[in-house]
């Protein structure tokens, strides 16, 4: 089955100038979302993300999210290989799926996201 990686984020505290660096550096197209800022990298070989300002610790991350089915079963699996889940499952606005963050067992953070139904 697998579970592909299919998105990014990159935490900031100031969204518009962290859009505005990305735009300039690697001409990403953002577009305002519900709780982020879309980036489009182009290419047609790379992943889309998003900048996000989360409002509150950590402000700078990066974050890489393997889709899974199911969220729950995703953790418990997390669990029982040693690793540790740090945040979630947590359920995105308007159906917008699931997602957690996770350390693996060497600490690595990583994030899962469940497609929505």
């Amino acid at each position: 089955m697998g579970a592909p990686v299919t998105r990014f984020e990159i935490g900031c505290k100031d969204s518009p100038a962290t859009r505005r660096f990305y735009e300039k550096v690697f001409g990403w197209k953002t577009k305002d979302a519900a709780f982020n800022t879309g980036v489009e990298t182009g290419g047609g070989r790379g992943i889309d993300g998003a900048i996000t300002a989360l409002g509150h610790e950590p402000h700078n991350y990066v974050m890489v999210y393997m889709d899974v089915p199911d969220a729950d079963a995703a953790c418990d699996n997390i669990k029982k290989a040693g690793g540790k889940v740090a945040i979630g499952p947590i359920d995105i606005p308007g159906n917008g799926g699931r997602f957690a963050w996770f350390n693996d067992p060497e600490g690595n953070l990583l994030g899962i996201f469940q497609p929505p139904a």
